[in-house]
């Protein structure tokens, strides 16, 4: 099965071009979504964060998200643990998932696809841009927060020119119509190549 790895810096827009992909057949795992419910649910996971950094890391069984944050949001070393937790246990259960998935190829969307290294299992990446001054509007109007604490997490992110180096294709995301558009044609593109792929593999296998 390809991977194919999506992501963007915070306010690109990533889950709307996920959702386009999904819209054509195409299977998403939400990286972000799904680290969060392994966070709460996996006990072994719960066991290992507990570990680290104490019961106040569950208040009544719920993940203390606030707690964590104030913990990791400026220490390197204390974010690399938490990391060393989840992503592991995230990347076993992509496989998983991946294995009951029956489109054409998979779509990984992941805010920290490069940082966490998990690029590194794509067969193909995909970056969402947008001008800064629109993910920084768009993050402080969906968030409620201010320009400063955007750019405090955009800090922590790679820069586009550092995604687009690493990236097979890039989607521009500011008009919706186009973007979908840029989705069609790269979706397009991607089941020729699943279908190439498929064909070598059964000639190899012959």
């Amino acid at each position: 099965m390809m991977v194919v790895g999506l992501t963007g810096g915070i306010g690109s827009g990533k889950s709307t071009i996920a959702k386009a992909f999904a819209a054509l057949g195409i299977a998403v795992f939400n990286s972000d979504e799904q680290a969060k419910a392994l966070i709460a649910n996996n006990a072994q996971v719960k066991k290992r964060i507990i570990a680290a950094f104490g019961e106040e890391a569950y208040q009544n069984g719920e993940y203390n998200r606030a707690y964590i944050a104030q913990i990791v949001f400026n220490n390197s070393e204390k974010l690399a643990i938490l990391n060393g937790i989840v992503h592991p246990a995230l990347a076993k259960y992509f496989k998983q998932w991946t294995k009951k998935q029956t489109s054409p190829y998979v779509l990984k969307e992941a805010a920290i696809l490069f940082e966490s290294g998990s690029y590194k299992d794509c067969d193909y990446i995909i970056t969402v841009t947008a001008p800064e001054e629109v993910r920084i509007a768009r993050v402080m109007a969906r968030d409620h927060c201010t320009e400063a604490q955007v750019r405090a997490r955009m800090a922590q992110q790679w820069s586009d020119a550092q995604r687009i180096a690493l990236s097979n294709a890039v989607i521009e995301n500011v008009d919706l119509e186009s973007a979908k558009e840029q989705v069609k044609r790269i979706n397009d593109e991607l089941r020729v190549t699943n279908d190439e792929l498929r064909m070598t593999k059964a000639f190899v296998n012959c």
